[in-house]
């Protein structure tokens, strides 16, 4: 019988259980941050346990931390949660890295940097974007603080297997789209809960060149399209990655012939299969309020088919037929776990080369990582940004959550490169419009929505 990818990794972490019932699968990576571990470490402490597998274990600062004067922590919740997984890591052996730390950045983001995160492994954390680590040929998804606490005790958890989905990618991506394009319009056409109860695998020639980055990014958001996990098979691309980083297998050759059988054998194998054309597609946006109310820049914003469409453009302040450099943009963000990777700086960097923002518009770039930072900055491109009047942010989740300082003020537009458009999701009463890094830095000299792929 042809397996999965999925199967395949699920079924050489299952320790107990049958399937269509819970299983206890061993976890290989554990991934903490500042918001959902000060319960599970009380937990902890209260039942006398120590984390089973500190080895197995990295946190960092992210949700809090203030972008813009990283070591000023205004907010008392976001400084008491800070501080308290600074003392329960030290207390319990687990690496951190914390504010101004080299290694400090985006969970989702310094797991792959570190070469911590690895295909075919089972990777977990307190964060419902995990889904990103799938991109590697690992499973990767998101629990809650109770299963967090599981984890730092037993180094397992309990899950049952969900359906596979493969998504079969055609054509060849056109000229100045990218992969968040192809995510975005596969969540509007499909809807945000086709992947509810599905893993889904990514696959066919037209993401079989992507780079990890532009495969983390779908992976990323496969959580807005109802699923858990997304994933691509480990290939070539995802081996030279990993090799040489700091957590990369000691010896590659026996980790790449290990990783080598990992693969869905046919798509037979997949519960599901679904499909989609990228020859012909164009540059997203968001008009509305969840990741699924998007549109190809070329079009207009939809007619109003039911409540959820009015409800969405009374909130967002839009109407059916307006073209998309219509839409009002007050700020830019570049940033979050889905779209501040180096490689997104440097597609943004290319828009803004030379040019200034318009006087409309306020930016703010936040790198996803210490390191990504710092490249920037030698490379030159942070100075792109600097000088076409963006302000260069400190590495943090920003303005992709406001759980920090990095709030778009209520009734402001903000064209974003993040995963969710939800209500108030960048600050209260905050007006997001999702898209690529490329398409948010190009309205950001426009002062709107523009066609890149006519630039």
């Amino acid at each position: 019988m042809s397996k999965t990818l999925f199967d395949k990794i699920w079924e050489s972490h299952v320790i107990a259980g049958e399937v269509g019932e819970p299983q206890l699968l061993y976890v290989d990576l554990h991934l903490v941050h500042e918001v959902t571990s000060p319960q599970p470490f009380d937990g902890l402490r209260t039942a006398h346990r120590k984390v089973r597998r500190p080895d197995l274990t990295f946190a960092t600062m992210d949700h809090n931390v203030p972008t813009k004067d990283i070591f000023n922590v205004q907010d008392q919740m976001s400084r008491l949660q800070m501080q308290a997984l600074e003392k329960n890591c030290k207390e319990f052996g687990v690496p951190l890295a914390s504010i101004g730390d080299d290694k400090q950045g985006i969970v989702h983001i310094v797991g792959p940097e570190r070469g911590l995160t690895q295909p075919a492994k089972v990777i977990v954390c307190g964060d419902s974007h995990t889904a990103t680590h799938g991109a590697f040929g690992a499973i990767g998804f998101g629990i809650g603080t109770s299963e967090v606490e599981h984890v730092l005790a037993t180094q397992t958890i309990w899950q049952v297997k969900p359906k596979t989905m493969g998504i079969k990618i055609s054509g060849k991506l056109p000229k100045n789209t990218s992969a968040k394009d192809i995510i975005m319009a596969i969540i509007a056409k499909y809807g945000v809960s086709f992947g509810n109860g599905y893993a889904i695998e990514f696959f066919g020639p037209g993401v079989a060149d992507l780079s990890m980055e532009a495969r983390m990014t779908m992976c990323n958001m496969s959580i807005e399209a109802g699923s858990k996990t997304g994933m691509f098979k480990p290939d070539q691309t995802t081996f030279d990655y990993v090799t040489g980083r700091e957590h990369a297998p000691k010896d590659m050759d026996a980790a790449i012939e290990y990783w080598k059988q990992f693969y869905t054998d046919d798509e037979e194998a997949f519960d599901k299969v679904l499909t989609f054309d990228v020859t012909d597609l164009k540059p997203m946006i968001t008009w509305g309020t969840n990741p699924g109310m998007a549109m190809p820049v070329d079009a207009v914003t939809p007619e109003i088919k039911d409540g959820n469409d009015q409800a969405a453009y009374d909130y967002i302040g839009l109407r059916p037929g307006m073209h998309a450099e219509e839409i009002p943009i007050d700020y830019l963000f570049i940033g979050s776990c889905t779209n501040a990777r180096y490689e997104d700086l440097e597609e943004a960097a290319k828009m803004m080369k030379g040019k200034h923002l318009a006087p409309n518009i306020t930016a703010w770039i936040v790198p996803g990582s210490r390191a990504i930072r710092n490249k920037a900055e030698k490379t030159g491109i942070a100075k792109i940004f600097k000088d076409a009047g963006c302000e260069w942010r400190e590495p943090g989740c920003s303005a992709c959550l406001a759980m920090n300082p990095d709030k778009i003020p209520a009734g402001m537009h903000a064209a974003s490169t993040s995963n969710r458009n939800f209500e108030g999701r960048q600050g209260a009463g905050s007006r997001t419009h999702l898209a690529s890094p490329a398409m948010v830095a190009a309205a950001g000299i426009a002062g709107h929505f523009v066609d890149i792929t006519e630039l």
